[in-house]
């Protein structure tokens, strides 16, 4: 069990010696780490620090050049996102990615695709077996909805939504997908206080009552040390620290990178 009281299991992704290049800049350098079923990982360091890239090659967007990742004991080979997203990884974006024209529903619908058996045939016809399926993911896509307090603006287009809710609906698509591994790009970025405080009470119900494992990436150091069993830090492609909440916030290297000082 971790100091935040939450039940803490066996690892569940590890990150060995991963190093990835761009031509001849170097995104990540030689880094380790893990993720456990059941705990809340925060991927933390100053911008350009490399941690969307960490998230990129997790969910198979990238191919590091040198490392191993294994996910759920078996080590992966150049898998690409679709596989990822079959094999129990979702994800949201630094940047929302959503269907601005179609409604919240429709896009948190869109994220049962991969849980949807019946062919084209059984579609086209939207009869017995297919409209049952159906039925069966709209009613999944509704408790999400319930789930996320988002009931008024289930008919609305997401374009029109505020940027608070966007983030919101963004969430509940990648939840659609029911994942074993969240992974979350700056949930709260571009955020007011009282956003911030709703995304954090609803990453924490995921993780509760989903039974989710979440890493994600944030800049509001008050969010990570609140919410996070563990913490790695990255600067510049390396990893500086890793530890509990506590132990980040205390460490030296770490203090250095955020405030800019030289030794």
């Amino acid at each position: 069990m971790s100091s935040t009281g939450r039940v803490i299991g066996d690892t569940l992704l590890k990150i060995e010696n991963i190093s990835l290049s761009f031509g001849g800049v170097r995104a990540l350098s030689n880094v380790s780490f893990d993720v456990r079923k059941g705990e809340i990982r925060a991927i933390i360091g100053p911008n350009g620090a490399g941690k969307s890239s960490m998230l990129n090659c997790i969910n198979g967007f990238y191919h590091p050049q040198q490392g191993r990742i294994t996910y759920k004991g078996s080590v992966r080979e150049q898998m690409r996102p679709h596989e990822a997203a079959a094999q129990g990884i979702a994800r949201t974006f630094q940047n929302i990615a959503l269907f601005k024209g179609m409604s919240t529903l429709d896009n948190i619908m869109s994220g049962r695709l991969l849980k949807m058996k019946r062919g084209f045939f059984w579609q086209a016809l939207y009869w017995g077996p297919a409209e049952r399926e159906e039925l069966e993911h709209r009613e999944a896509v509704e408790r999400i909805i319930d789930f996320l307090e988002i009931q008024a603006v289930r008919k609305m287009p997401v374009g029109k939504l505020p940027y608070g809710l966007q983030k919101r609906v963004e969430l509940g698509r990648a939840l659609a997908a029911e994942p074993d591994l969240l992974l979350l790009d700056e949930p709260m970025a571009g955020m007011n206080v009282e956003e911030k405080e709703d995304m954090c009470r609803f990453i924490l119900d995921v993780n509760d009552q989903f039974g989710t494992t979440i890493a994600l990436i944030e800049h509001d150091m008050g969010v990570v040390m609140d919410l996070s069993d563990r913490v790695v830090v990255l600067e510049y492609g390396q990893k500086i620290a890793d530890g509990t909440p506590d132990e980040v916030r205390a460490d030296q290297r770490v203090i250095d990178a955020y405030l800019g000082v030289q030794h």
